[in-house]
């Protein structure tokens, strides 16, 4: 127990931060949107629907533009909408995009390695668990796609019966019950 405890105070929180899940989180509201037709979003509607703060939404946004993941459309009807198709936007690559290396510590990151403090890197007990631990991280943020999530969520949501976002809302029964036709 005495070693997890001394483990913890020398090893940073490794979390996805703010910035990170509203990214995510927009990108996954951007593909149900291209799933369902209506690929264009505006920032309002996305900020609403997910209840984030529109200014800092919008810097996110422009960051994900200039990474190639949305593009944008002006205008009165303008809006945002994937870049990409879903299948080729890897979850692992966006993570990296807005929050840096996956490494809990400098001296096992891949994209920003810097050399640890102690005295023999090559025999670390601490660097080979945080490897270990960052390989783990990658290989799972690596292997999904936004089009895998996206699938999931919308399956969920369907066997759930929780209402779609971004489909039209005002439909009338019949007309809800035919656009179900169409989606099975």
């Amino acid at each position: 127990m005495l070693f997890f405890r001394a483990l913890r105070r020398t090893i940073p929180d490794v979390k996805l931060s703010k910035r990170g899940e509203y990214a995510l989180r927009a990108l996954i509201d951007f593909g149900l949107a291209q799933a369902l037709g209506k690929p264009l979003l505006q920032v309002n509607e996305l900020a609403s629907k997910e209840e984030l703060p529109v200014k800092f939404l919008e810097q996110i946004l422009m960051q994900l533009k200039g990474a190639g993941y949305l593009d944008s459309r002006r205008g009165k009807h303008g809006g945002y909408l994937l870049a990409k198709p879903p299948e080729e936007i890897v979850i692992g690559h966006v993570v990296r995009l807005i929050d840096g290396p996956l490494a809990p510590i400098a001296c096992v990151s891949q994209m920003a390695y810097e050399r640890c403090t102690c005295p023999d890197e090559e025999h670390c007990g601490l660097r080979m668990l945080m490897s270990d631990v960052r390989n783990a991280i990658a290989n799972i943020l690596d292997r999904f796609t936004l089009a895998q999530i996206v699938e999931v969520t919308l399956r969920k949501m369907r066997r759930d019966k929780v209402p779609l976002p971004f489909a039209a809302t005002a439909l009338r029964p019949e007309e809800g019950a035919a656009v179900e036709a169409l989606e099975s």
